[in-house]
């Protein structure tokens, strides 16, 4: 007969902390960083050699390892299209109903083409445990401090993950994409 492995010693963590801190089974701590990025495109050519460099400052003070995640989920659009379309009903304006008539083509447009996806980021920090526990979380932290003062430079803003549940969802989302509502 064949063993059979439960999905909990499959996963490659044993314990979820809040603030975005995982314990990995070889003792190991990560960090989850959750990055809310510029839009590089709308920005001036003088802005975006700014962030270029603000960029390459950021990787060479990050003498640690990270690892950068981007998460793309297909968009549901129905939701914003019932909402156009309860306040077209109410509308008195006919040039406003017709632009509203028009986005809604278009939002259509999109959604049948899929390329409507949302975007996620996430930056993960490594801390190896070699003393004990609340000072590799300290190492962690230190981490994402330097992380948030690189980054923000850039424009972008860097959230630190507050509740073990937000957590939990990230990590869902990770290994189970087809049933995440993130």
């Amino acid at each position: 007969m064949k063993n059979l492995i439960s999905i909990q010693e499959w996963m490659p963590f044993s314990e979820v902390f809040k603030k975005g801190v995982v314990k990995l089974k070889d003792e190991c701590l990560i960090k989850i960083l959750k990055i809310i990025p510029i839009n590089y495109n709308l920005k001036s050519e003088i802005e975006k050699e700014a962030i270029l460099n603000s960029y390459k400052i950021f990787l060479k003070t990050c003498n640690f390892d990270i690892q950068i995640l981007i998460q793309s989920n297909k968009e549901d659009l129905n939701q914003i299209i019932s909402k156009i379309n309860n306040k077209i009903e109410i509308e008195k304006d006919e040039t406003i109903k017709t632009i509203s008539k028009n986005y809604i083509n278009y939002i259509n447009e999109i959604n049948n083409n899929r390329k409507s996806t949302a975007k996620r980021f996430f930056i993960i920090v490594k801390a190896i445990n070699k003393k004990d526990e609340e000072s590799t979380k300290q190492e962690l932290e230190e981490k994402f401090l330097k992380i948030k003062e690189t980054l923000e430079r850039c424009g972008n803003r860097v959230e630190e993950i507050q509740k073990k549940e937000e957590t939990v969802e990230i990590l869902f989302s990770f290994f189970n994409k087809r049933l995440s509502q993130i």
